[in-house]
Order: structure tokens, then C-alpha cells, then sequence
């Protein structure tokens, strides 16, 4: 890595956390239901965010085909955390929510990772932990 290039610097940190994401993302997953995935969980949360949203919005969220996501999705319902239910605007379509307990298994994994960055990030000073907030959001506003 070049030390005088902060570019060079900056890629290798966030291929780094990316890396780290990912296997949080499956810790996470598991800790929801041990038989869900990384994939699973972005789509779960995904559906608390927009709290619902269609099938083919989530694939092009994504980037991946209708079916993939079906799979998922498939599992997610048998599994009791998510639920179709008919689309308002397109009797067509069906709409993808999250069902109570899908919310509630969320919340809780969600939580108890929150926790876990606060301990980690302890002895930060609020000011450090404000910057680095605001980087990472003004970062993720660039469009690729």
C-alpha cells in the first residue's frame, strides 16, 4: 500500500470493513434464524426500512434476478419472518412485509449488534464518532 497515496489508503480500509460487514451480516443473519443467510437478512432489512416493498423493487435493489429473490423470499416465509400481502396500487403485484415476529427476531439481533458497537467504540470521543458518521454518510452519498 502506498503510504503517501490517501486514495490507495482509503480503498484498502474499506475493502477491509467491507469484508468485515459481510461476515457480520451472516453472524447477524443467524442470530435472527439459524437457517438464514447474509442474503436473507439484507432483504429483511431492506423490508424494515421501506416497511414493505414489492418483489421485483427488491430484486432491482439488489441487482439480482426475480427468481434469486424468490428463493429467499421462500425461505423467509416458511421460516414465519416474512409475509406477501396484495400491492394497493397493482392487484398484480404483491407487496413483501415483514411479519411480527420477523420484526421482533430483527429488532433484537439488530440490538444486541448496536450493543456490541458501543462497547467496541467506547473509548472514542463523541467528536470521533461524529466525524466519522458524517464521512461515512457523506461516502455513501456518492453515486458509483
Amino acid at each position: 500500500m502506498g503510504d503517501n497515496d490517501p486514495v490507495e489508503a482509503v480503498e484498502h480500509e474499506l475493502t477491509v470493513l467491507l469484508r468485515r460487514a459481510r461476515a457480520t451480516s451472516g453472524s447477524i443473519a443467524r442470530e435472527v434464524h439459524p437457517d438464514i443467510g447474509a442474503a436473507a437478512y439484507g432483504i429483511l432489512t431492506l423490508l424494515q426500512q421501506t416497511d414493505g416493498t414489492r418483489m421485483t423493487d427488491v430484486a432491482s435493489y439488489f441487482g439480482v434476478g426475480k427468481p434469486t429473490i424468490s428463493r429467499q423470499v421462500g425461505l423467509l416465509e416458511r421460516l414465519g419472518l416474512v409475509e406477501r400481502a396484495e400491492d394497493a396500487e397493482d392487484r398484480r403485484s404483491v407487496t413483501l412485509r415483514l411479519t411480527e415476529e420477523g420484526t421482533a427476531r430483527l429488532s433484537a439481533a439488530q440490538e444486541a449488534r448496536r450493543a456490541q458497537f458501543r462497547a467496541l467504540l467506547d473509548s472514542w470521543p463523541r467528536r470521533d464518532l461524529e466525524a466519522l458518521g458524517r464521512l461515512l454518510h457523506r461516502f455513501n452519498a456518492l453515486q458509483f
